[in-house]
């Protein structure tokens, strides 16, 4: 399987379906009106200028979209036609946005994707509310399509919503905590790190395999192990991430600079393997460096040094390919022998593997 060219496939489908429920220019006879109707009047200028224009602008900046590609995935695996369910995949995806354009706000970031974030361009208002809006914009589809969907299906899937939209909240309060200092930082622990991880970053993928697996007639054991198997692959991009953060040229350049995440004070968990391996001497210099925010290359380039030193890097890489090789073992034996199978398979080693 080609992933990279499935994901740009998939990319271009994704797009003309969130463009279906979010227009690049709302009208009047835009779906979204004919879904829930004004009142009064309809203000298209207003909506266009703080909504639609910021956020087709951030759209169109890229991103994988790997989210609805594995919801298509999972449909496909469990032997339903994927093109039925391209209007729900989109639900993941648009909220993924949402998340990094507040997660920029809170850490004040500068440039996301190559440019200005969000907020630097059109203010902390508009982005505040456009990040917020669109957690719920697309959920559209389940009312808009609400007659072909049983009660049941419908119910379970709004219940899988606010169970993984509260999950990404408690995890983000637990990163923002940490990496500003609110809570003790220095003594965390693998287990602690990866709750947080499940919590913030396996949710979207997590919520995606869950809500395709409940369109797809899983039963609840399937639906509970595939939704454990799609974390698994959230939190080890997110592992892939941090460590292409350090590592990776192109990777750096696209988010904004080299070592963001030293900038930020993260701890990651090749940060908190470091402070555990380290010296006491590196273990206080990394720790300094850390806390002071820093956007000194040098200073950046000793810790990074530091955490190359004690071998986090390949402890990474392992510990994250090993978190996916334990849930595809889970699920392996409930999915039926099909070529969706093996595409799930690949597309899951793609993911900690890639190298931008």
């Amino acid at each position: 399987m080609d992933v990279e060219n499935f994901l740009k496939e998939t990319a271009v489908k994704i797009d003309k379906i969130i463009e279906k429920y979010i227009p690049r220019k709302f009208g009047e006879n835009a779906l979204l009106f004919k879904i829930i109707s004004p009142r009064y009047a309809y203000n298209t200028e207003a909506l266009n200028k703080a909504l639609a224009e910021p956020f087709w602008e951030f759209l169109d900046r890229g991103g994988k979209r790997w989210r609805p590609a594995l919801f298509l995935l999972v449909c496909e695996a469990l032997g339903k036609p994927p093109q039925d369910f391209l209007d729900f995949a989109i639900i993941p995806e648009i909220i993924h946005n949402g998340t990094i354009i507040i997660d920029d706000v809170e850490d004040d970031s500068q440039y996301r994707r190559g440019k200005p974030c969000i907020h630097r361009i059109y203010g902390l208002d508009v982005a505040v509310n456009l990040g917020n809006a669109i957690y719920y914009l697309p959920l559209l589809p389940l009312i808009e399509k609400r007659s072909i969907i049983s009660d049941q299906k419908l119910s379970k899937i709004y219940e899988i919503y606010v169970e993984e939209m509260i999950k990404l909240s408690l995890g983000q309060a637990m990163d923002i905590a940490w990496h500003k200092g609110l809570a003790d930082a220095n003594h965390l622990t693998e287990e602690a790190y990866m709750q947080m991880c499940a919590y913030k970053t396996g949710t979207l993928a997590r919520m995606a395999a869950k809500m395709a697996a409940v369109l797809a007639d899983a039963n609840d054991e399937l639906v509970e192990k595939i939704g454990r198997f799609a974390e698994s692959m959230g939190v080890a991009f997110q592992i892939q991430d941090d460590l292409l953060d350090i590592i990776s040229q192109e990777f750096a350049r696209k988010k904004g600079g080299q070592g963001q995440d030293i900038t930020e004070g993260k701890r990651s968990l090749i940060v908190i393997y470091t402070l555990k391996k380290a010296s006491q001497q590196d273990r206080e210099r990394l720790i300094e460096i850390l806390n002071m925010h820093t956007s000194d290359e040098k200073l950046k380039e000793e810790a990074i040094g530091i955490i190359k030193k004690y071998g986090a890097i390949e402890y990474a890489k392992n510990y994250a390919r090993k978190i996916v090789e334990e849930s595809w073992k889970e699920i392996a034996p409930l999915l039926s022998a099909s070529k969706a199978k093996e595409k799930l398979r690949a597309f899951a080693n793609y993911l900690i593997q890639r190298k931008i």
